[in-house]
């Protein structure tokens, strides 16, 4: 599985751990099967979404603006006033083996998560 995260600006690692934490929960899923966390490169240097990826020790990509949107986000997304389609849907859909979103994009307080296989 792929997680895609969408953040506000400022996040804690706390925050992120527990978005995904709760997603993995909703889906019956454990942290073991996770292969990888995506966001979007403008996210390269947001402090808690890469101290996340280190304190879960799951590898973190940063997707490149025109491969997200080469994915079309299922759902609505604030993302277009920054020119993407979306950023946790098309970065989990971006990385996944299957193309195939079991988790569509939910708001976690400010965190978004979706999960792709």
């Amino acid at each position: 599985m792929i997680i895609g995260i969408g953040t506000r600006r400022g996040v804690t690692s706390k925050e992120v751990i527990g978005a995904i934490n709760e997603a993995l929960h909703e889906i019956s899923a454990e942290l073991d099967n996770v292969h990888a966390l995506a966001s979007a490169k403008m996210k390269e240097n947001e402090a808690g979404l890469l101290e996340a990826a280190q304190e879960l020790d799951i590898d973190i990509e940063f997707v490149p603006h025109d491969v997200l949107n080469k994915f079309d986000a299922p759902s609505a997304s604030q993302a277009n006033r920054f020119g993407l389609n979306g950023v946790a849907e098309p970065a989990a859909l971006s990385l996944s083996n299957n193309k195939k979103l079991i988790l569509r994009k939910k708001i976690y307080g400010r965190i978004t998560i979706a999960i792709a296989q």
